[in-house]
């Protein structure tokens, strides 16, 4: 019987095995794209709840509106200028602050937010096969953009007070980076520390992530003359009252920005948007206003901090517009229940030192009240 079919011959059973066995092979092909995906942890924000009736402490924005000039920007703005890319190198917000911090144009870098601008930071800087080093306490980003980039890094830990000990980067490394203050926790380093970390690193880049300088402390800018491998990363999201602009910037030696550029613009060269560029220079001419939200919010900070130490809370000495609470009863993971079925939001984290305590941004007094309030009741306290 030659050239007979093989198949013909086979029994009922070998049949559903070769069949079998073909659809486990079909399948494994079929799914071998998955092999290639990126994986990693990623961030969570902070949850943006929609209603009228409630009060939103969780994610560290800014109560008040914008300065009023920023308004007027965008009013004005001819709104057929959106038909063409804006200017890449953002020279307008560019020149704005270089001229509102002293600096030149070639020390600024400009991007879509801090977590662009740091993003960037991360992959034009941290390229050794030492390790990234920053706290274990810290901004949850950090870790987040190290795996994707593919960075090596060690946390180093904070003391029992949650303060950065300058001694802990005083190793071999690949960078360093921390946040000043540093978030979650509001804990502001003096300014001798920085540069104490400054002074025993200077073959890697340092960033210093301000985010929250302008509501407490001193800034690292002054060490810019110093040390040409300072980086210090600001954005307009808190004290400035603009997330929604997603407006970040930072400065550093001339070097160093156009390092940033060239990855930048090999990545993506339109990155800030018109209006951005408009209303972040505006925001910049109305010195008055600035001062006066931000005075605002660090006197009801000081005040909720005597508030709520009378209500059993203890926080280390936040300079943000944060406190970072504890109670010393009652769980963090209920209050964060109950005051969310209250519809009062506030920021709860489940890492190993975090989840005994609560985030909770300092909003107008009129919130502040309400959270008063709800917490007399709920611990049973005066307040």
């Amino acid at each position: 019987m030659s050239g007979r079919d093989d198949a013909a011959f086979r029994t009922k059973g070998e049949e559903q095995t070769v069949k079998a066995g073909v659809c486990a092979q079909e399948k494994e092909t079929a799914h071998a794209w998955e092999r290639n995906i990126r994986r990693v942890t990623p961030y969570v924000p902070g949850e943006q709840p929609v209603g009228d009736r409630l009060v939103k402490l969780n994610t560290n924005e800014n109560p008040y509106p914008p300065a009023p000039g920023v308004r007027a920007a965008l009013a004005a703005m001819d709104t057929a200028d959106l038909r063409k890319y804006p200017d890449p190198t953002a020279s307008r917000l560019v020149n704005a602050l270089a001229g509102y911090y002293g600096l030149s144009p070639e020390q600024v870098f400009v991007g879509v937010g801090s977590d662009d601008v740091l993003a960037m930071a991360f992959l034009t800087f941290f390229n050794s096969e030492k390790p990234l080093l920053f706290p274990d306490v810290t901004y949850s980003f950090y870790p987040v953009w190290a795996e994707l980039f593919g960075i090596p890094y060690e946390t180093c830990p904070l003391d029992e007070d949650f303060a950065i000990d300058p001694r802990n980067y005083d190793r071999s490394n690949g960078g360093v980076i921390f946040p000043n203050p540093n978030a979650p926790t509001g804990r502001l380093m003096p300014l001798v520390q920085v540069e104490d970390i400054l002074r025993h690193n200077q073959d890697v880049v340092v960033v210093v992530d301000e985010a929250y300088i302008d509501f407490g402390g001193e800034s690292a800018l002054p060490l810019l003359k110093r040390y040409e491998n300072l980086l210090i990363v600001r954005t307009f999201s808190k004290s400035r009252a603009m997330a929604g602009m997603r407006i970040g910037y930072a400065f550093g030696a001339p070097k160093l920005i156009r390092a940033m550029q060239d990855i930048k613009y090999s990545y993506n060269s339109y990155t800030m948007n018109l209006p951005s560029i408009l209303a972040g220079e505006a925001a910049l001419k109305d010195e008055a206003y600035f001062k006066e939200t931000v005075g605002k919010i660090v006197a009801t900070r000081e005040r909720a901090k005597k508030r709520l130490a009378g209500l059993g809370f203890t926080f280390p000495d936040s300079m943000a517009n944060f406190l970072f609470l504890r109670h010393k009863t009652v769980r963090a993971d209920e209050l964060y229940k109950a005051l969310r079925a209250r519809q009062i939001y506030v920021r709860y984290f489940t890492g190993p030192r975090l989840k005994d305590y609560l985030r909770v941004t300092v909003g107008t007094d009129e919130e502040m009240e309400l959270l008063y309030c709800f917490l007399e009741e709920y611990l049973g306290a005066p307040v």
